[in-house]
């Protein structure tokens, strides 16, 4: 089975449903990350055809080129240049130059009875005949990343990390982010959507039914965000659209699921739909929401693990990775105990005919 979790932003998959994702790859299911709101403030409301394919189009893609080129991962503590302006664990310049003339005299010892020659390269650098593997095309960017300058990026390598860890796919629209859309401060990121707000619902229904997958999980829009309200809007869409008698002609209606978007469903103490004022949830008539619940107690440690991924965001939603640890325990024991589960648990929400 493939499984199509839309994130409005990297990390919301991990924050809401890393549990689920962490069981369903246990089982050996595909499970794909549809990332929407990933763009900065030169990202196009339309996304081109080459970008999306170049960052890993189908259910068992990994795009991983840009997170895992060595130039864009940051040391883990501080370096200290040496007197030289070198790294601490550089060797002294003539020693590699001697260094590297003994191994040149050695690969040409070891080769005088070949028909053909290799010198040695100590140094790890580039040639026309010997590239890097990091100058060699595969998928996503090649290009180096400025994280002080651009934080879209920094997040969307925290993405590519997370689906590396969990191996699953990742997807990214690259459609701009609210903030690059005119909403300024909570008060218009929590608020109500602005009529002149183009809805992404062609563009995700398009690539959902590219990927053809079982089950499609979006956000409930739990904290009233904007970017997850849209998104959330998609989903009742599409089991809104019934079947249809064209191809690709799925019947969401059992496939589409909407997760409670994590950690605003602990903020606000929510305990499901019906908290909400009567017509928050417009669901087609003859259609209603089910609560499912996903065991989780095996996979916590690996969704917290998962979460420590996303460094630029964690301290800025938990304070520290205790705080972090504590909103992740009591949130899912307490939806465990309203599920009759033990352990933790995640709760998603199906759209089902009664």
């Amino acid at each position: 089975m493939t499984h199509v979790f839309v994130a409005p932003h990297p990390d919301d998959a991990a924050l809401s449903c890393g549990g689920l994702i962490a069981s369903l790859r246990e089982l050996g299911q595909n499970v794909t990350i549809l990332t929407v709101f990933s763009g900065g403030s030169n990202a196009s409301p339309e996304p081109a055809d080459y970008r999306r394919d170049a960052l890993g189009f189908g259910n068992k893609t990994n795009s991983l080129t840009e997170a895992f080129r060595r130039d864009n991962i940051p040391s883990d503590v501080e370096l200290v240049p040496t007197l030289a302006g070198g790294a601490p664990w550089a060797a002294d310049p003539d020693r590699i130059a001697l260094t590297q003339d003994r191994a040149n005299t050695q690969a040409r010892q070891f080769w005088q009875r070949a028909s053909w020659t290799r010198s040695a390269n100590i140094g790890n650098l580039e040639t026309p005949d010997r590239p890097l593997s990091d100058s060699v095309p595969v998928q996503g960017s090649l290009e180096p990343i400025d994280y002080s300058a651009d934080t879209m990026a920094m997040r969307k390598v925290e993405e590519e990390r997370y689906a590396y860890f969990m191996e699953a796919s990742v997807i990214f629209l690259d459609l701009p982010d609210a903030v690059f859309r005119g909403y300024q401060g909570d008060a218009d990121l929590l608020g109500p959507l602005r009529d002149d707000d183009i809805s992404p619902y062609e563009i995700i229904r398009r690539e959902i039914a590219r990927l053809e997958p079982q089950m499609v999980y979006l956000p409930l829009g739990v904290g009233n965000h904007v970017d997850h309200l849209l998104c959330r809007e998609v989903g009742l869409g599409l089991v809104a659209e019934g079947r249809r008698w064209v191809m690709p002609a799925p019947d969401y209606v059992g496939r589409v699921s909407f997760y409670e978007d994590f950690p605003y469903a602990w903020w606000t103490d929510f305990d499901g739909p019906g908290d909400w004022p009567v017509g928050t949830l417009q669901l087609s008539p003859g259609l209603e929401l089910e609560a499912r619940y996903s065991d989780i107690t095996e996979q916590m440690d690996r969704k917290a693990a998962g979460l420590r991924l996303y460094a630029s965001q964690i301290r800025r939603l938990f304070d520290s990775d205790q705080s972090m640890l504590d909103d992740l325990a009591g949130y899912h024991r307490r939806v465990a105990f309203q599920g009759g589960v033990e352990g933790f648990a995640e709760r998603y929400w199906a759209a089902v005919r009664p």
